[in-house]
Order: C-alpha cells, then sequence, then structure tokens
C-alpha cells in the first residue's frame, strides 16, 4: 500500500490552487507519472531532495511530492 495514499499527495499538489482555479491533479494517474518521471530522473543521477536516499528511487519520489519539494505542473506551463 503507498504511504501516504493518492488522496493525501493530491490534496498536498493541489493545496495553492486558490477557490475556483482549476486543479493541478485531478486523477491518480497524474500523481502515478509525476512520480515515475522524478524517479527516472533520480536514478539518471538527479540528486533527492529529501534526507533517506538509501530508499528505492520511486519511495523518494513520493515522499520529495508529499514534502511538497517537487511541483506537478501542467503541460500548459512547460
Amino acid at each position: 500500500m503507498l504511504h501516504p495514499s493518492y488522496s493525501d499527495l493530491m490534496k498536498v499538489v493541489n493545496s495553492e490552487v486558490e477557490p475556483g482555479e482549476a486543479k493541478v491533479v485531478n486523477s491518480r494517474y497524474s500523481i502515478v507519472m509525476a512520480t515515475s518521471r522524478r524517479a527516472r530522473q533520480i536514478i539518471g543521477g538527479d540528486e533527492p531532495y529529501v534526507e533517506g536516499t538509501d530508499r528505492k528511487p520511486l519511495s523518494i519520489a513520493v515522499d520529495e511530492l508529499n514534502q511538497a519539494k517537487i511541483k506537478i505542473i501542467s503541460d500548459e506551463e512547460d
């Protein structure tokens, strides 16, 4: 089981969205894609933004997202 839960991660990602604005993340798919992309970056040599780098890259990426060390941006913001 994933800890934190998908709903907790979605709350963190959408925490800076003002009322009435479109949410950054609306589905679990967005969370999965963002964390897998970040995990590949870590595997490729990028430095983690959190402590405890003796864990698997995906666990590190989920932790980074949960601590708001990384942000998910929409394709329109690229």
